[in-house]
């Protein structure tokens, strides 16, 4: 919970100026309408301002320090205020800090043996004005500290439950998205795949090149299947995909085949591809891996799309102590220049997966084509 000035339990330094602005306005009143502090009194005075600065965050020995100030302004000071209220507020900073409630009424019952030994009250008047007075004193700062601290907590246990109601709406969302992705995309995909199953069955006269073609469809929209499924996994249950390493990551001994995939999926395509890959690769983590992977293949996918068939691209991956460097070039193919797209959704997720990992994309034309470039640093380093 966001509190600023006095409202803020861990703000013990806040507190501790305005109150040591408050003695020291009081005692320049003092100078002017009552009786002149004595050296002894502005002593006291001044030490239990320093101690209330020095131990903000020190609150059982703050305490114990104002309570010797205070014994020793009973016994030497007609107007020991400043040292009474500099016990007050450390006993209202102990109840905020104190772990448990014991802690409070040890320090109160502490205060209040000693302000009554140190006054020897003799007479029953005298008596009752100093009960009054220690219940004031006792009672106020405990109540304000008490108050802060419920307040304090009560805020804390309010944003816990809407960070809970958030997630719960976020679950429902996901959900409903899985629903969606399912039932509209996966569908079709599927009756897509089962289609080009039956023609490569009922159609055995075909040209070679045609089958090889088919056979691409039908690998390519198995594959989709596939991810669309884990997707909808992920969505429909993100917690326990985290324990399933498969759902969200690639077996890092097997992304240089992956990228093999990719690229020669995109040579089908017609877009001729150069790949310098490092081997040093299959020693990433898994979640680098698959980020890797999918850049790759939506960066190949934009070639295709936007620089046409015949396009000349090239993919460089590599290692460099433990960041992993990745780049994908095209020449442009036919695109005119001036019209060499950028910015999709595409690009968009790319960026998102790249931030998520830490690192920065960046993509733009270079010559008469286009680059998309990033260094995903290695998992916990920031760039």
């Amino acid at each position: 919970m966001r509190m600023v000035g006095l409202l803020n339990v861990r703000d013990t330094l806040t507190r501790a100026v305005l109150l040591d602005l408050s003695g020291l306005g009081y005692l320049a009143v003092r100078q002017h309408t009552g009786p002149q502090p004595t050296a002894v009194q502005l002593s006291l005075a001044g030490a239990a301002f320093l101690a209330l600065l020095l131990l903000n965050r020190r609150q059982p020995i703050s305490l114990l320090v104002q309570i010797g100030l205070f014994v020793a302004a009973l016994v030497t000071v007609d107007d020991p205020v400043i040292n009474q209220v500099g016990t007050a507020w450390a006993l209202a900073e102990l109840t905020l800090w104190a772990p448990r409630a014991r802690w409070t009424w040890a320090a109160a019952g502490l205060v209040a043996a000693v302000y009554l030994i140190a006054e020897r009250p003799s007479t029953e008047g005298r008596m009752l004005e100093s009960v009054v007075g220690l219940a004031v004193n006792l009672g106020l700062p405990i109540l304000l500290g008490t108050v802060v601290r419920t307040t304090h907590e009560l805020g804390i246990q309010a944003e816990r439950r809407a960070l809970s109601e958030q997630r719960a709406a976020r679950a429902d969302e996901r959900g409903a998205i899985a629903r969606e992705l399912h039932d509209v995309v996966a569908h079709h995909v599927a009756s897509m795949v089962l289609r080009v199953g039956v023609a490569r069955h009922v159609l055995p006269d075909l040209d070679p090149r045609a089958t090889e073609i088919f056979d691409d469809v039908h690998r390519t929209g198995t594959a989709a299947l596939a991810d669309l499924r884990r997707l909808v996994t992920v969505l429909r249950d993100p917690e326990g995909a985290r324990g399933d390493a498969a759902l969200t990551a690639i077996d890092p001994a097997a992304l240089p085949a992956a990228l093999d995939g990719a690229v020669e999926n995109a040579r089908r395509a017609g877009v001729l591809v150069e790949a310098d890959v490092d081997p040093a690769i299959g020693g990433v983590d898994a979640v680098r891996g698959l980020a890797v992977l999918r850049l790759t293949q939506e960066a190949l996918t934009n070639v295709a799309k936007h620089a046409g068939a015949g396009a000349r691209a090239q993919l460089r991956v590599s290692m460099s102590d433990t960041d992993l460097e990745w780049t994908v070039t095209d020449d442009g193919g036919t695109t005119p220049p001036d019209t060499v797209p950028g910015g999709g959704h595409g690009l968009i997720g790319m960026r998102e997966r790249v931030t998520l990992l830490g690192g920065t994309l960046t993509a733009g034309p270079s010559g008469g084509g286009w680059r998309v470039h990033t260094v995903l640093p290695a998992l916990g380093v920031a760039t």
